[in-house]
């Protein structure tokens, strides 16, 4: 299950009337949902209906409150069962991904990240998953040159694959 949330769509009624959705006519939006968020996946985790989970907002203040929410619902049925998704849409930038990944590390556990996804059929958005996992190895890079992360190679490259490509495959089933 992935649910997004934090955005307002088609906000120009104009364009929206000339053109129709997906004009690009969309913003941020700054409702947080934490607690309808929560009740929600308690619901199903009472009911032992809580699937794998991604959780996305556009908003980047909502970092935080995904980051704890989720781990409220982890449990031993999946590594990493609820995930924070990648920064997307107006976050999907070097300064978005730097601080969504940043929070994830500080509020959960980064190794277990499926990293960058796509929901693109577009072979020209696959570029965004090259620059995705050079902010990765930058943002790493660095905390091992500040001395916050071990300069161990054997588990700067674990951490490194399993965000790249071997947790999504564990995640996904693929």
């Amino acid at each position: 299950m992935q649910l997004h949330f934090g955005v307002q769509r088609d906000l120009n009624r104009k364009v929206f009337d000339a053109l129709g959705p997906d004009a690009g006519i969309d913003a941020i939006d700054n409702q947080t949902s934490a607690l309808e968020l929560g009740r929600f996946l308690n619901v199903l985790a009472k009911q032992d209906a809580l699937p794998r989970t991604i959780l996305y907002s556009l908003n980047p203040v909502d970092n935080a409150i995904i980051g704890s929410v989720m781990g409220c619902f982890q449990d031993s049925t999946c590594i990493g069962k609820i995930q924070h998704g990648a920064a997307w849409w107006f976050n999907d930038h070097k300064a978005g991904m730097t601080e969504q990944m940043t929070s994830l590390a500080n509020l959960g556990l980064l190794g277990n990240f499926v990293g960058m996804l796509t929901d693109s059929r577009s072979f020209l958005s696959y570029t965004r998953h090259e620059y995705f996992r050079r902010i990765l190895c930058e943002l790493i890079g660095s905390w091992v040159e500040n001395g916050e992360y071990p300069n161990d190679d054997a588990a700067l490259r674990k951490i490194i694959e399993g965000i790249s490509y071997r947790n999504a495959m564990r995640y996904f089933h693929f």
